[in-house]
């Protein structure tokens, strides 16, 4: 039964690896509608449930999705995993704050680089877009309101700016980390962030590569040290 079990594993990771092989070599892009199952499954000649769990595992790995009633399509969040690091399951407070530690010692080595990397290779329309979304979270800042998601996408806005396919795929990685930074400094510095925002984002804007990186080391310094003023009263 084990053997069974196996040999069925083998084969659909096999049916997995040719369906993105077809989605690749048909130059398929997020969006795009895959051959429905029973085409698939006369295809690559396997049955219609290897055909249905190979599907399942790709739909669980974000590099398709179904859409109730329309069918199954390349989904638009490129096989990159909503948590990669596995934060969901971090309860402990200390371990937060560690974690939290360790995320800006990542972002440390990437932010500043694609924020330079941002102002030399940034688009006009990338640039009015991250601009407007800079002004969005200052809004909502100086309302007093919930900025986490508005924070997040701004993050996003630098990143595509950079015009580098991987750098977009490690924004998960910033995300979870803009996020828990938000709750472990207990949002003190929220002042801090708009004028810090700007700061980076004019940079970028007027092409200024140097500019842009000193600014995001200011900003994630400023990250760190709320962080630990934080836990240094706990």
């Amino acid at each position: 039964m084990d053997e069974k079990k196996e040999t069925g594993k083998l084969l659909t990771r096999a049916v997995e690896k040719k369906i993105i092989k077809i989605i690749k070599e048909n130059y398929m892009q997020p969006g795009d509608k895959l051959k429905n199952e029973y085409e698939l499954a006369e295809l690559l000649n396997v049955s219609r449930g290897t055909i249905r769990e190979a599907i399942k595992s790709l739909i669980s790995r974000n590099i398709l999705e179904v859409r109730q009633g329309a069918g199954t399509f390349v989904s638009n969040k490129n096989g990159v995993p909503e948590d990669p690091l596995g934060l969901t399951f971090i309860s402990d407070i200390k371990e937060d704050k560690k974690v939290a530690l360790d995320l800006l010692d990542i972002r440390l080595m990437l932010e500043p680089e694609i924020a330079a990397l941002a102002a030399v290779k940034g688009t006009t329309k990338q640039i009015k877009t991250m601009l407007e979304q800079c002004k969005i979270v200052e809004e909502l800042i100086k309302k007093g309101e919930d900025y986490r998601e508005a924070d997040i996408l701004f993050h996003k806005r630098i990143a595509q700016c950079s015009g580098n396919r991987v750098i977009e795929n490690l924004i998960p990685i910033i995300n979870s980390s803009v996020s828990l930074t938000i709750n472990l400094t207990e949002d003190v510095f929220r002042q801090n962030t708009y004028k810090e925002h700007r700061a980076v984002a004019e940079a970028i804007a007027s092409g200024d590569s140097l500019g842009a990186k000193c600014a995001m080391i200011v900003h994630l310094n400023t990250n760190r040290r709320g962080i630990e003023k934080n836990f240094s009263k706990k």
